[in-house]
C-alpha cells in the first residue's frame, strides 16, 4: 500500500490538534480527562492503521472497533467543553472534525461490508 487512506491523514491531524489542546489543560485534568482524551484518539488511530493493512473480517472488526472508540471520543469531548477545558470555537472544530471522519469512517464500513457494530 503506497498512499494511507484519506481518512488516516485526516484523523492523524485531528490528533495532533488534540495533543496541543489536551497540552493547555490544567496539570490535574491533563492527568484525568486529558489523558483519556489522547488514549482514545490514538487507540482509533491504530485501529484505521491496522485495517489500512488488513483485509476481510479482521478490516472489518478494525473499523467496527474504531467506530465504537470515535463514540466513545464524542462524549469526552463533550465532557472537556462541558468542564471548560475546550472553548466553544475548539468544541465546534473537534466536533466538525469528528463527524467528518465518522462519516468517512461509515464510507469505508459500508465498503468493507460491515455494519459498524461488532462483526
Amino acid at each position: 500500500m503506497s498512499e494511507p487512506p484519506i481518512l488516516l491523514s485526516k484523523w492523524y491531524e485531528f490528533v495532533k490538534w488534540l495533543l496541543g489542546r489536551v497540552d493547555q489543560f490544567p496539570k490535574n485534568q491533563r492527568f484525568i480527562l486529558g489523558q483519556r482524551l489522547v488514549d482514545t484518539a490514538l487507540n482509533i488511530q491504530e485501529c484505521l492503521i491496522e485495517a489500512a493493512y488488513s483485509r476481510g473480517s479482521a478490516k472489518r472488526e478494525q473499523l467496527a472497533r474504531a467506530n465504537r472508540k470515535l463514540e466513545a471520543l464524542r462524549w469526552l469531548v463533550r465532557l472537556a467543553h462541558e468542564r471548560e477545558l475546550l472553548s466553544q470555537r475548539q468544541y465546534s472544530h473537534s466536533s466538525e472534525r469528528m463527524s467528518e471522519c465518522g462519516r468517512m469512517l461509515g464510507a469505508w464500513i459500508k465498503q468493507a461490508g460491515g455494519s459498524g457494530e461488532t462483526p
